[in-house]
């Protein structure tokens, strides 16, 4: 579980460094295309990932797959520029705080996880931090379609969240690899609907490497932590990203922290930390299961076949016994239950 909260950091990180060096590129590129680049060189960075033991992504995913693609991949940043368009830079960037409230309220309501107090907490100040951080100088003035396409990205991103971590078992590159590229392909195309052209080829290499980086290897984590964590704490731990923005902005952009920010920065790494200390477990069931994904034999897989010396983790369609235990647990997919 602490590896799994580290990589979910990592992924923050990586993904909040994204937003200065993307400022830098901006001017030669455009939205639509840069969104295109950076989604396009997080597809193809992946090509690389070797496939490892995990397991691959079947007819079976097919439906919860179509609905990563179509909901984080095309709708989500599709409606962002069209609220982006309507609303001020602050409305926009205190209504994007909205993507991890309402991840973690689908996982609790839908999805069948759990939040104890003390991790509902360090959420709520995940939360807290990350709305602060967005308040700035400037009008809260918009209109109220702009403000309804805004939060229905990030309701299709929450929904992207959530059926991601429902496809973490399987190979997380393969499944990072397709969304990115489907992403980069409709940004890219509306791009050249509205006109924009290709930028000149430094800015196409820096920009499909910033996606390689800080979109491609984020994801990567991103995934490897859902799986582990579930959408819910993962989400709050991705929501200390515009925090790690700002921090880069300083030396890149010569930018300054302002008091709001340090009060920001306060409220995510005590949200974080209680997050990381919190710790769940009590005796709970597990029923009949089948699926495949990458495993060792840990007391949840105990299933029998030959198992040659070093193969371990390994994948393979295996079924889980009816068990009853005590231990402490995350809402992983072998740990879905009432409370």
């Amino acid at each position: 579980m602490q590896r799994a909260t580290l990589l979910g950091l990592l992924s923050a990180v990586l993904f909040g460094l994204s937003a200065p060096f993307a400022k830098l590129l901006l001017p030669g590129t455009g939205p639509l295309l840069l969104a295109g680049l950076l989604y396009l060189g997080s597809g193809l960075g992946l090509v690389f990932v070797p496939r490892g033991n995990e397991a691959m992504l079947s007819h079976g995913d097919a439906l919860p797959l179509a609905g990563v693609i179509v909901a984080g991949g095309v709708l989500g940043p599709v409606l962002l520029l069209f609220g982006l368009a309507r609303l001020t830079a602050v409305s926009s960037s205190l209504l994007l705080n909205l993507e991890a409230p309402l991840t973690i309220a689908l996982a609790v309501a839908f999805f069948g996880e759990h939040l104890g107090r003390v991790e509902a907490l360090g959420a709520l100040l995940v939360l807290a931090g990350a709305a602060l951080l967005g308040i700035g100088p400037g009008s809260l003035g918009g209109d109220l379609p702009g403000a309804l396409a805004i939060a229905a990205a990030c309701a299709c991103w929450a929904l992207d969240n959530n059926l991601t971590q429902r496809l973490s078992l399987k190979d997380p590159a393969q499944l990072v690899r397709l969304k990115s590229l489907a992403a980069g392909s409709v940004n890219l195309l509306l791009g050249f609907a509205s006109g924009a052209r290709l930028p000149r080829w430094p800015l196409v290499l820096a920009a499909l490497l910033l996606g390689a980086l800080s979109y491609g290897a984020s994801l990567l984590l991103h995934v490897r932590a859902a799986r582990a964590l579930g959408a819910a704490r993962q989400a709050a731990l991705f929501a200390t990203a515009p925090f790690m923005g700002a921090l880069a902005a300083v030396p890149i952009l010569g930018e300054s922290l302002r008091a709001l920010d340090l009060l920001s920065g306060a409220l995510l790494a005590v949200g974080a930390v209680v997050l990381v200390r919190a710790r769940h477990g009590h005796r709970h069931g597990h029923a009949p299961l089948e699926h495949e994904h990458l495993h060792v034999h840990d007391a949840h897989h105990q299933h029998a076949h030959a198992v040659p010396a070093g193969s371990e983790p390994h994948s393979h369609p295996h079924a889980h016994a009816p068990l009853v235990h005590d231990h402490p647990h995350m809402p992983d997919a072998h740990h879905r239950h009432q409370h």
